[in-house]
């Protein structure tokens, strides 16, 4: 019945049967797959680094990451909530463990930095790709967020920063990780 309103009226529809007003190109969709499924990892990453800090008692680090993988959850429900509301059927790819252990907090620190650089390319690429199809509805969906972006990126160069003039020194650690704590 629903089908043969939307034929009738000369409406497109999705592949989950939905109503759309512009399809959507298969290989735009599919980056935004591969983009859900990392910031999935992000978030997954994230826990891992805030238990790893909790382990050390660093509750400032460990309380800092473990809010950025509640955002990157939200990163990841933002983007299946825009499938959906663009008709796709979500897809969500299967995860490996996150990384668990590192050497020190500096590389704790370049590893999360190089995670946001990933995550920025990777916006930066979907957001190429929907103006190659002319997908203006995925450019404003992704404007706020290379704007987020970009300024979680400034946030972890500057811990990283931080972090490295500390030299591993443990008194300069236990005032970024009370810094930390406090700009979260």
């Amino acid at each position: 019945m629903t089908d043969s309103i939307l034929k009738r009226l000369n409406l497109k529809s999705s592949p989950s049967g939905r109503a759309i007003a512009q399809p959507m190109d298969e290989e735009l969709v599919e980056m935004l797959y591969q983009h859900l499924t990392l910031e999935r990892r992000a978030s997954a990453q994230y826990f891992a680094i805030s238990i790893w800090f909790a382990e050390r008692d660093l509750s400032g680090f460990s309380n800092f990451f473990k809010q950025e993988s509640f955002d990157e959850h939200e990163h990841a429900t933002n983007f299946a909530n825009y499938l959906v509301a663009r008709g796709q059927t979500v897809v969500l790819h299967d995860l490996n463990a996150p990384k668990q252990n590192w050497d020190s907090i500096e590389s704790v620190i370049a590893d999360s930095f190089q995670m946001e650089a990933d995550v920025t390319t990777s916006i930066h690429q979907i957001y190429a790709s929907a103006e190659r199809s002319s997908d203006t509805r995925t450019n404003v969906f992704l404007d706020p967020i290379i704007e987020s972006q970009t300024q979680s990126e400034d946030n972890f160069a500057h811990i990283l920063s931080r972090v490295q003039f500390a030299n591993n020194q443990p008194s300069a650690i236990l005032i970024i990780d009370g810094e930390v704590n406090s700009n979260k």
